[in-house]
């Protein structure tokens, strides 16, 4: 695991950018010595040398430049963040100051933050206080039901955040240099992209990539997008939005999707053909969410929800639901694809207009995936770009 300590990672990229452990010293202002010390343990944890020594100077080898980039990428986020508080606290501060900050932040309490990093709160409130006193301004409203971050806390909360996930992906990267498979690929997963293209993706994935670590995560798109945005997730797979809700992440189209009215096989109106949607208003129906993009569609083609309407995102309820009655349900085609081909449920022929969807990848803005990352991308493409040619 390479090291959260931010004086020996300044250390590293000093002795880089002046290819001199002397050079290096003298602007971090540490002894000779202990740059070669914090050297030494970096090395140790990245696997291998980090620099040539020669005569003509000290030159990063590729596991340097690989380590390199990474740490740049993170430390760059994040004094940006330190310097909008105080100069100072970009030599001042340490990743347990960090993590205790991020910590509050996500607990709004000192007691559950410590109990979160398995340290003692007052070790956890020093911590956070230090922060403040460098930062000659508070981090935190003190309020009845709990501790708020400022803005400017939350803001160096995410940057911590990101650098962090910045560093994992670098142990990722140093990995792959030594023919290893590590760093856990996170994925969030909204209902379309579960039912057909993930799982067809990841199986190609897993042929190549036998015990890469894999986290696929189902949830609503406000709960996914905070972890993508937080470094917790790396993609997102689904339905994109328009307009973009946040402009601290990127949408990469992969596919048209459209919606479909589906029924359990045997339903009286699966030989109808031409239904019109006032044919189907007086049925009990399950539908998406309200707030999604196909819960909008549906409104507008029945021009306002039907009386009688459940809501649920789950393909695998739907179909049971819809097993035990003649009720409808509207769900995207991808995802009812499944259960169609499988003859669990029939697609109803209904005379509606539905708009095409874009489905497609949600990445962070300026994100440098891993070369496993990358691959799990280059799959996802490859699969979308089968389904349009289908």
């Amino acid at each position: 695991m390479i090291s959260r300590n931010l004086r020996h990672l300044r250390v590293f990229l000093a002795v880089s950018d002046l290819g001199s452990l002397t050079l290096a010293s003298e602007r971090v202002h540490v002894s000779q010595p202990a740059v070669t010390q914090a050297l030494g343990k970096l090395e140790r944890e990245a696997g291998g040398p980090l620099f040539d020594r020669t005569r003509q100077g000290v030159f990063p080898t590729e596991r340097g430049r690989i380590l390199g980039q990474r740490v740049r990428r993170a430390l760059g986020r994040l004094d940006r963040a330190l310097e909008e508080l105080s100069a100072r606290l970009v030599v001042t501060t340490s990743s347990a100051q960090l993590s205790s900050l991020i910590a509050v932040a996500d607990a709004e309490n000192f007691t559950l933050a410590a109990r979160s990093l398995g340290l003692a709160q007052p070790t956890v409130h020093r911590a956070v206080t230090q922060l403040e006193t460098e930062a000659g301004q508070s981090l935190f409203e003190r309020r009845p039901h709990g501790l708020v971050p400022t803005r400017a806390a939350r803001a160096l909360a995410q940057a911590a955040r990101l650098a962090f996930s910045e560093l994992e992906q670098a142990e990722a990267d140093l990995a792959e240099l030594d023919g290893r498979e590590e760093g856990r690929i996170v994925v969030g997963a909204l209902p379309l992209s579960r039912s057909v293209l993930l799982p067809q993706a990841l199986a190609r994935f897993r042929v190549q990539r036998p015990r890469q670590p894999l986290l696929v995560i189902d949830g609503l798109y406000s709960d996914l997008l905070t972890g993508l945005r937080r470094g917790d997730i790396d993609v997102m797979i689904g339905a994109l939005r328009d307009p973009l809700p946040i402009s601290d992440v990127v949408q990469e189209r992969l596919f048209d999707d459209r919606l479909a009215v589906v029924a359990r096989p045997g339903h009286p109106l699966g030989g109808v053909r031409n239904l019109a949607p006032a044919d189907l208003a007086g049925r009990a129906w399950v539908v998406p969410r309200v707030g999604t993009p196909s819960r909008k569609q549906f409104d507008a083609v029945f021009e306002g929800s039907p009386e009688s309407v459940m809501e649920a995102g789950s393909i695998l309820f739907m179909r049971e639901f819809l097993e035990r009655g003649d009720f409808l349900g509207c769900i995207s085609e991808a995802q009812a694809e499944a259960e169609i081909a499988r003859g669990l449920l029939i697609r109803l022929d209904v005379r509606a207009d539905w708009p095409a969807r874009p489905i497609g990848l949600t990445l962070r803005e300026g994100w440098l995936p891993t070369q496993a990352q990358s691959l799990l991308l280059e799959l996802l493409r490859d699969e979308a770009a089968r389904r349009r040619v289908l």
